[in-house]
């Protein structure tokens, strides 16, 4: 399973996509997707939802993850976040795929077994989980990869338990 992870933004967007097999997770890409500072939030959105759209198509994920917004104390970074989440959700299902949400807490608990941990100990454990040589950068990468391997382990969780039924 192909799982395409979301960290939303409207400057710069993370995502990370993984292939999930069984409790093996493998990174097959991760970076970030940015619009164009100065332009109307209009513009950036469309270029957004442009460049996520076309990320979807490369990706052919058969599950997309996207983090939720928790909290934030800068009501205008949260309106201008939550504008890129919308178009984002918009772009996932214009292409019919799966989509699940996590908030950082939940993010930070399936990474790291704590809900409550910082930045460095989510980049370290994902850096372990999926092998890499080293922490994904940017940041914004890292937490994309962390909210896929957030659903990988939700996914993989939600399938045992309904075998067991």
């Amino acid at each position: 399973m192909r799982i395409l992870g979301i960290d939303p933004g409207t400057a710069i967007t993370g995502y990370g996509l993984i292939e999930s097999k069984g409790y093996d997770l493998n990174p097959v890409a991760y970076g970030i997707l940015d619009t164009q500072a100065g332009l109307p939030s209009s513009e950036r959105l469309k270029q957004l939802y442009e460049q996520m759209a076309q990320l979807l198509e490369e990706a052919q994920a058969d599950l997309v993850a996207v983090e939720q917004l928790f909290f934030n104390k800068n009501v205008r970074t949260a309106l201008s976040v939550g504008e890129a989440r919308g178009v984002i959700l918009l772009a996932i299902a214009d292409k019919g795929i799966p989509v699940v949400e996590y908030t950082p807490p939940q993010v930070k608990m399936a990474v790291t077994g704590y809900g409550k941990a910082d930045k460095r100990q989510v980049q370290l454990m994902v850096r372990s989980i999926l092998g890499l040589n080293k922490i994904p950068s940017p940041d914004d990468a890292a937490d994309a990869l962390a909210v896929a391997v957030c659903a990988a382990h939700s996914y993989s969780l939600e399938q045992r338990l309904s075998k067991e039924k």
